[in-house]
């Protein structure tokens, strides 16, 4: 009997295909028929790359069987959200405005995915230019969760989330410009890392530049690391890439944890989620004691909610960027980005730059609160996942299309990395996720705590049970 490869996770396919167990083009087929069989029930992908894909993937089963150098992603399927530019591939941003668009050049991303030996199998759906942290565009439609299809997958990664989460590929790329990793991953049930800002370089420039990060989401804790591994890095091309040596993420894994002083913050000091969430990650942090962490609970730790900071930083850049559109072709655009453009296009420049200067006071307030605490740890959404078709939890009227996150978007204004761990479900079979926050350029202290809850608490045998 053939072997089966979805939810096979990517260290193992590596193995077996560095071992010759397995054949990168056997692998490739099962995933392109998995992702064909699925795609009308969640809706996860804009454009499909099989022939990119298996192209991708004869070249690396013959370096097997040739005996050549072996990339460090050899043969692996991996998708890209529709945010990050492939070559030659459209690039739509998930807006209609852009439903023709052909990217000519590779992001830094793609190049090294590509030089590893991963083999891209598709773009993956996105809200429309990452404005919305649900996962429906005017361009594509809505994508749907795998837990429960009526659900959303979050926002923006959202195509990204659904498809892991289905066997499709063991990981792939997603953007974070507010929560647009963390949230899709908590919602389905993945691990997903904002790796600290700039450590994998954008190129060219975000419409959101000084907020957004690319990182990996994957089923397990290793898998993530590998990813990144391989993506992240000194460009020069982008102005603000990290130089520093190459932290061993994959390595960090195997270390203890114990010593580590944790903050446990349920609300940061203004969110309001619920009850049952905040049980199961309450939960989920005492394993953390349990292995050795010294946990402190922090009740308020900004002293009030910095979303306006964020929705000025970020919306100033999405508009800036979409001015011609909004002007030319607002009805082409999602109605609810229409509004917050309108409003970001409004600010006065006094107003802009006075919320620049108090982005960085925040900054700096957030760096002292890390010098008592090696990791912050906080629910990573409020609530599970809501209904599909609507942009703002009906439980959160008072938000707007990001800002119930709540514990997401701070940490976009401060570069930092963080990532969310699954840990437990509602009574409704819905995944619940556990933000884990670092110090600066400390990615190492993520992979660490979030590998060792892993083993404590293993997730990945945990399977939507419609597509399982």
């Amino acid at each position: 009997m053939p072997q089966s490869y979805p939810y096979t996770s990517a260290v193992e396919l590596l193995g077996m295909i560095r071992s010759r167990q397995a054949s990168p083009v056997e692998i490739m087929q099962q995933c392109l028929a998995r992702m064909d069989g699925l795609e009308p029930r969640i809706n996860a992908f804009v454009t499909r790359t099989p022939e990119l894909a298996m192209e991708a993937a004869r070249r690396a089963e013959k370096a097997v069987m040739d005996g050549g150098e072996l990339g460090a992603l050899h043969g692996l399927p991996v998708s890209v959200k529709d945010l990050i530019a492939v070559g030659y591939v459209r690039l739509t941003f998930g807006s209609r405005t852009a439903a023709e668009n052909v990217a000519d050049a590779d992001a830094p991303s793609v190049e090294r995915l590509k030089a590893a030996g991963a083999c891209i199998i598709g773009k993956t759906t996105t809200s429309e230019f990452g404005c919305k942290a649900v996962g429906d565009s005017p361009l594509t439609g809505i994508t749907r969760n795998p837990w429960n299809t009526a659900k959303t997958p979050g926002g923006s990664s959202c195509g990204a989330a659904a498809s892991i989460a289905t066997g499709v590929s063991p990981f792939g790329l997603g953007t974070d410009g507010g929560g647009s990793i963390r949230g899709p991953s908590a919602f389905t049930g993945l691990f997903g890392i904002k790796p600290q800002f700039a450590r994998v370089p954008v190129f060219p420039a975000a419409a959101a530049p000084t907020v957004s990060h690319v990182g990996p989401m994957a089923r397990t804790v290793r898998d993530a690391a590998l990813l990144l591994t391989a993506i992240a890095g000194f460009d020069a091309r982008d102005p603000f890439s990290v130089a520093e040596a190459m932290p061993d993420f994959l390595g960090a894994c195997e270390r203890p944890v114990k010593g580590l002083k944790v903050a446990w913050s349920p609300t940061l000091g203004y969110a309001k989620p619920a009850r049952e969430i905040v049980a199961i990650t309450e939960q989920a942090v005492s394993v953390f004691e349990s292995l050795g962490c010294r946990v402190e609970q922090v009740d308020r730790v900004m002293d009030a909610d910095p979303a306006d900071l964020w929705t000025s930083e970020f919306y100033a850049g999405i508009g800036t960027r979409l001015k011609k559109q909004y002007r030319d072709s607002p009805e082409l655009l999602d109605p609810a980005l229409r509004d917050v453009l309108e409003r970001a296009l409004s600010q006065t420049f006094d107003a802009y730059y006075g919320n620049v200067v108090t982005r960085y006071a925040f900054r700096e307030s957030i760096r002292r609160f890390f010098e008592r605490y090696d990791l912050l740890m906080t629910p990573q959404t409020p609530l599970a996942a809501f209904d599909v078709g609507i942009d703002v939890p009906p439980e959160l009227p008072d938000c707007n299309m990001v800002s119930w996150l709540y514990y997401t978007y701070p940490f976009n204004l401060t570069g930092q990395p963080a990532a969310s761990v699954p840990v437990g479900f509602t009574v409704d079979n819905l995944p619940v996720g556990l933000q884990i926050v670092a110090k600066t350029n400390r990615e190492v202290d993520i992979f660490s705590a979030a590998a060792a809850f892993e083993q404590a608490r293993p997730w990945a045998q945990h399977r939507p049970p419609q597509f399982n």
